[in-house]
């Protein structure tokens, strides 16, 4: 990869980092937000959630943007709405008092908005930029490692920040997000398309969707199989951290900064796993395959003994949640490479988008879920350990399609 490449890729890689952070930095200071604010736990947790459904519903429309008018225009324009949101809710909660929540969600609406327009389109933009599949697979394991150290120091990160003042994890967001736009625009450099290719600017929407129905019906049976993957992963990671973060305050005692450092254990094996499944991959695809399967097979094994066995002790228990979190940073840079690798680059933003949404998806249905049944231990290990077995069956039997015998959509 040339040294030009590496800083293209290190200004994307913030991207995911500040989106994460912008999130999940939040987390463990809710219950002081709650106190400071005034608000029930309900109402706390909004300040999460508008953010990933709006998210949801933004993802695609960012993706078919970023089709026609450019993956770069898109990206500035949804981390400067994310630091505009980022303003009006670290404002309101300093100035205001009578009004600051209803406001600090207005912002976070922003925020989400913005973040569907960031992140998501990161990775049809790697796959725009180099031309080896190699190369391709190694961009996206480094978007994904990114992603994942932002869920490692955000929960100890927020609760530093929060120590200074409740609301200045709030207003971190529109300084971090300006440093990104920066370097998106100083060193990212989007490759020129070729004629055939700048025909998709004339898309109209009636043309985009009968286009993406197209997609699906032709390369539907992968498709549809990735995106069901990426959302069971999903479910199952976040799924499993608000258990751990339960249990951990709960049976343990233990909170504040040394939750957040606990917690860090499994994001850290997710983290190096995703750095080496995109070392290892490279460009072949039945590789990419048994990478995402085999990941899915070591995250239903860690989950079966954590059901099958009591875990009392928290070292056991925490190695289990680390070799669980190794699983999934195998499967995800996979699913990446194999999505970015089998779509056609004037289609990669829309597709891509689909399985965003799907990955947010899993994200927001994960922890309500697992606080239904996380008295019940037993029951929430084999839900976790059957959709992980699901997931290594469709890896497993996926079928890529040859591009190049792909018939083109009609712009």
């Amino acid at each position: 990869m040339k040294d030009k490449k590496k800083l293209d890729l290190a200004a994307l890689a913030s991207i995911p980092l500040i989106m994460t952070l912008a999130n999940s930095m939040l987390i463990p200071v809710l219950p002081l937000m709650r106190k400071e604010l005034k608000i029930s736990a309900m109402q706390s947790s909004l300040i999460i959630t508008v953010y990933a459904a709006i998210s949801i519903l933004c993802i695609p429309v960012a993706g078919y943007l970023s089709d026609r008018f450019g993956r770069k225009l898109i990206i500035i324009i949804g981390l400067s709405l994310a630091a505009v949101g980022g303003l009006v809710s670290g404002l309101s909660a300093w100035l205001l008092e009578q009004h600051a929540y209803a406001l600090i969600l207005v912002g976070r609406f922003i925020q989400g908005i913005g973040a569907a327009g960031a992140f998501p389109i990161v990775l049809p933009l790697v796959g725009d930029m180099f031309d080896s599949e190699e190369e391709v697979s190694s961009g996206l394991g480094m978007i994904e490692t990114s992603n994942t150290f932002g869920k490692v120091v955000s929960p100890i990160l927020g609760s530093a920040l929060a120590l200074v003042v409740w609301f200045l994890p709030l207003a971190i967001i529109p300084v971090i997000c300006l440093l990104s736009i920066a370097a998106v625009g100083f060193f990212v450099h989007a490759p020129k398309k070729k004629s055939k290719e700048s025909d998709s600017k004339q898309m109209t929407v009636k043309t985009f969707i009968r286009n993406v129905k197209k997609i699906l019906k032709q390369e539907g049976r992968w498709l549809y199989a990735i995106f069901a993957i990426g959302c069971f992963i999903m479910f199952i990671m976040f799924g499993f951290l608000y258990y751990l973060s339960s249990v951990l305050e709960d049976d343990y005692g233990i909170d504040g900064i040394w939750k957040g450092v606990l917690l860090a254990i499994p994001l850290m094996a997710i983290c190096l796993a995703s750095y080496a499944a995109g070392k290892i991959v490279g460009e072949n695809k039945t590789r990419m395959k048994l990478l995402a399967g085999g990941g899915a097979v070591l995250t239903a094994a860690a989950m079966l003994i954590c059901g099958l066995v009591n875990t009392n002790g928290i070292v056991f228990l925490l190695t289990l949640m680390f070799a669980s979190g190794a699983g999934i940073g195998f499967a995800l840079p996979s699913l990446d490479a194999l999505i970015t690798e089998g779509i056609e680059k004037k289609e990669r933003g829309t597709i891509t988008s689909l399985y965003s949404s799907a990955r947010f998806i899993g994200v927001a249905l994960g922890p309500p879920i697992a606080s239904l049944i996380v008295k019940q231990d037993a029951l929430l290990f084999y839900l976790f350990a059957g959709l992980s077995i699901i997931s290594a069956l469709l890896a497993v039997f996926i079928k890529l399609p040859d591009k190049a015998k792909r018939q083109p959509s009609n712009a």
